[in-house]
């Protein structure tokens, strides 16, 4: 029987009711307020740190190569940008990549929806929220994170390139680091797309007519950002730079 209360996953701990902390770990982390309590706390916190990057590259080690891709889970089931993210995974499938998503619902699930109906390997990275959000019933690997940051290393260690589609603050947030990391050249041949030209296209013209404009960066940086509505379109970007990278490794 189904009970109305409140729950939370804790990287493999399921907490209900009474049991769910008014706290998420990554909170607790960055407080810096409060007894100074954190001050003996923080080094073993170091072991649960390393227990998730531990777990992370265990359970991700043997994917095929694969691509994360991003949006809202805010995106309802019959909405446009739904059925793109479908297309989106199935695209990426067919052209033999694992999809990676936040495991949320959303254009997340709608990815992690795509993969699995064209027989990909569909993967879903959960994080703590303060407000639970389960993994989508279209991941077929799924692993829970307490930590953003640990989070982040995965979506990046393990994939080919992004593909983002419309989403809000943590969309952006995941855009802007890989932008960042492909700029210091921290991850090389890592190409960044950007799907829904309708939604996009005004944040492009903002950074070519204010941030290029201005010289906060420059038109090589512009570059590494690619805008289609075509799945097809955005899975050709990846393979190339698949092909591109690959031949760069012989040569070496």
């Amino acid at each position: 029987m189904k009970h109305d209360r409140p729950e939370r996953r804790q990287g493999p701990s399921l907490m209900r009711g009474g049991q769910v902390p008014d706290s998420t770990y990554d909170q607790r982390l960055l407080d810096r307020k409060g007894p100074t309590g954190w001050l003996h706390e923080d080094p073993w916190r170091v072991l649960r740190i390393q227990s998730e990057f531990v777990e992370g590259f265990g359970a991700l080690a043997d994917l095929p190569p694969a691509v994360t891709v991003f949006g809202s889970a805010r995106t309802s089931g019959d909405a446009s940008d739904y059925e793109l993210g479908v297309r989106v995974g199935a695209a990426l499938a067919k052209a033999g990549y694992a999809v990676i998503t936040g495991g949320g619902p959303g254009v997340m699930e709608a990815a992690n929806k795509g993969a699995l109906e064209a027989g990909g390997v569909s993967v879903g990275l959960g994080i703590e929220l303060p407000h639970e959000q389960r993994l989508n019933d279209y991941v077929d690997l799924g692993v829970e994170f307490r930590y953003f940051f640990v989070r982040k290393t995965m979506f990046v260690k393990y994939a080919s390139g992004f593909v983002a589609l419309p989403g809000g603050f943590g969309t952006l947030d995941e855009l802007f680091e890989a932008l960042t990391l492909v700029q210091t050249r921290k991850v090389t041949s890592f190409p960044v797309i950007l799907m829904g030209s309708g939604f996009w296209e005004p944040l492009i013209e903002w950074i070519r007519t204010t941030l290029l404009r201005t010289g906060k960066v420059s038109a090589q940086d512009v570059d590494l950002i690619s805008v289609t509505d075509d799945p097809d379109e955005a899975v050709r970007l990846i393979v190339e730079s698949d092909r591109g990278r690959d031949a760069a490794h012989r040569e070496s």
